[in-house]
């Protein structure tokens, strides 16, 4: 499983969490089983091989932290929306940004045109180009906007496989 598909199912876990029916820890504990995996494995590829040690520390981290800056999120994402309400922006859409801005701000190993450009490729498969754009603006515009004073992290490939327990993107 790549860091990629980690972040994928990191994006639905949170997406899920939208709904306000459970906490990040009792969705992580009913989500992240081998089991669930082999039951989701039907409807969706991306569930077909279960997270390795590292892969799971990442999703459960991005899961948890989302869950707890969520407000701090929404806000981020709302004075970037420039002319939208919040409430008007698809729950996976905010799903993806909550995630991508998480990264950029608590993850420093991630570089932020990996966050940005990861969040971008999962919104091509949930949503229309124009959301896609708009995605892909506002991210841009937080990361200019709340970042235009600090250096640039170094930037590595997004797609850096996790098979092995190795490498970060």
């Amino acid at each position: 499983m790549t860091r990629s598909n980690a972040r994928e199912i990191a994006v639905q876990l949170i997406f899920s969490l939208s709904f306000g029916e459970r906490d990040a820890q009792s969705l992580l504990e009913s989500q992240l089983t081998p089991e669930r995996f082999q039951e989701l494995t039907q409807e969706m590829p991306l569930y077909a091989q279960f997270p390795n040690e590292k892969q799971l520390q990442y999703i459960k981290e991005v899961v948890k932290g989302v869950f707890a800056h969520g407000p701090e999120l929404d806000d981020y994402i709302s004075r970037y929306a420039v002319g939208w309400s919040f409430s008007r922006i698809p729950r996976m859409a905010a799903a993806i940004m909550r995630t991508a801005m998480y990264e950029v701000l608590y993850m420093p190993e991630i570089p932020n045109a990996a966050a940005i450009n990861e969040a971008v490729e999962i919104a091509k498969n949930y949503e229309p180009q124009e959301v896609v754009s708009f995605i892909n603006g506002i991210l841009g515009s937080f990361v200019r906007a709340e970042f235009s004073d600090t250096p640039p992290k170094p930037e590595k490939s997004a797609r850096t496989e996790l098979a092995d327990g190795e490498g970060k993107d």
